[in-house]
């Protein structure tokens, strides 16, 4: 079995690279070029493979070796994201957290959080972005956003954290005729509230246990952009609306909203946290991260 190569000399040799000069590698080691020199050959050895073309006036790295450098690189910089994440969670949160969230779900599930998080750790000041739309997190310096939905494909970092589900909704104005339904069609010729926030608000695809699916289109009667507005109008009796559970609960709860053909279900959601790309996460994002998901299990 061949023998494991030191990591030493990957960074080395990727030192001699980037220098272009075993001397000037050495002095941004710290060590001496005969070290340097004597440990890239020892990798040459090992690989089997020349990687770099020496003269007397400069070193540059063969076609091998600059494939070899791109590897080099990313192992290095690996390495050095686990040793720092784990010195990292040997500290307390410290410094400002910036948090996205769309504004029904930070309204009613982040808000809370925040709040707690902000008592728990005096050390750490948050600012959080309330927003329906889609916030670019590295130009507008955010650490965390919180995205619920279906996830576009994204050269972010993303981590499926919990779900949520869609139930169609009414109020106690419209009650008889909520009784009286027993197929998602029977719900067409009541009023609508349209949530504009959505992609597609009006068409809707219900499931039943046993298989059977029904795609019916609604008419909006009313149009909302905002799903705590849409909510709102629902309660004032202005009609039916598809609203997530982390709203409709409390209101279901209180009888001042009515589920509408319970046995039939809508399509569930994601919570998802999402994260530059890139480097290791501070304490404070993962910390704040882990007592996310704590409330969405408990």
């Amino acid at each position: 079995m061949q023998e494991a190569t030191n990591l030493n000399r990957l960074a080395y040799f990727a030192a001699v690279v980037d220098a272009g000069s075993f001397t000037r590698a050495a002095e941004y080691l710290g060590i001496t070029k005969a070290v340097v020199s004597q440990q890239v050959a020892r990798l040459e050895q090992e690989v089997g493979t020349t990687l770099l073309i020496r003269t007397t006036r400069r070193v540059q790295a063969t076609e091998a070796g600059l494939l070899f450098h791109a590897r080099c690189v990313s192992i290095l910089r690996d390495a050095e994201d686990a040793l720092g994440e784990l010195a990292q969670r040997r500290t307390e949160p410290k410094g400002l957290l910036r948090i996205t969230a769309p504004y029904d779900y930070g309204t009613s599930v982040v808000v809370p959080l925040v709040a707690a998080f902000s008592r728990r750790y005096n050390d750490c000041k948050v600012e959080l972005n309330l927003s329906d739309k889609m916030v670019d997190l590295v130009a507008d310096n955010m650490d965390l956003a919180i995205r619920v939905g279906w996830l576009a494909d994204s050269s972010m970092q993303a981590r499926r954290i919990g779900s949520f589900r869609q139930l169609l909704v009414g109020s106690q104005a419209l009650a008889a005729e909520i009784a009286a339904m027993s197929e998602p069609i029977d719900c067409t010729p009541l009023p609508f509230v349209a949530n504009n926030a959505l992609r597609e608000p009006l068409i809707w695809t219900f499931t039943r246990s046993d298989g059977d699916a029904r795609s019916v289109r609604f008419k909006a009667d009313i149009a909302i952009n905002t799903t705590p507005a849409v909510m709102e109008a629902v309660r004032q009796g202005a009609g039916l609306s598809v609203l997530p559970d982390f709203l409709a609960t409390a209101g279901i709860l209180a009888g001042d909203l009515i589920p509408v053909l319970p046995e039939w279900q809508l399509p569930s959601g994601g919570v998802y946290t999402v994260y530059p790309a890139g480097r290791f996460r501070p304490p404070k994002v993962s910390v704040f991260v882990d007592m996310l998901i704590a409330a969405l299990k408990a």
